[in-house]
């Protein structure tokens, strides 16, 4: 009788090693996935505080051109990677402008439409993004 369960401990514990190594390949693979998420949400607040230099930068323009042409506000430009200093370096900055007139009586209005692209790839926006691509849009009316 002893002969017929000779050998059944050696089956339980391959069993458990088995199952436990699962279950530490399954942690790893969670514990990285959560760390590759993190960093693409830092990547995106770098974006975001990219694409809000690019329009402050756009609003120093506007307001230190004449109010008489709205050809004279040279706003919009692109910041090419490491034009941005320090954590904003990886990102390439479009800034758009367009400027329209309105007509409030016996004065003039410029309207400026600006519009900010950062993104980590060297042409915003990317027709082929990498696999770590991150893009913030910001868009915002200025008037002068």
């Amino acid at each position: 009788m002893r002969k017929l369960q000779h050998g059944f401990s050696i089956i339980t514990a391959i069993f458990l090693l088995v199952v436990l190594s699962f279950l530490g390949i399954a942690m790893v693979s969670f514990s990285t996935s959560q760390h590759q998420s993190s960093a693409m949400d830092v990547m995106g607040s770098r974006a975001y505080q990219a694409a809000r230099a690019g329009i402050e930068w756009a609003a120093y323009q506007v307001v230190n051109s004449p109010a008489s042409a709205a050809s004279a506000v040279g706003c919009a430009t692109n910041f090419a990677a490491n034009d941005l200093k320090g954590s904003l370096g990886p990102f390439t900055v479009v800034v758009n402008c367009l400027p329209a007139s309105h007509v409030e009586g016996a004065s003039t209005i410029w309207i400026y439409d600006v519009s900010a692209v950062a993104c980590t790839e060297t042409v915003c926006p990317s027709t082929a993004p990498s696999q770590n691509y991150v893009e913030r849009v910001i868009s915002v009316k200025l008037g002068k």
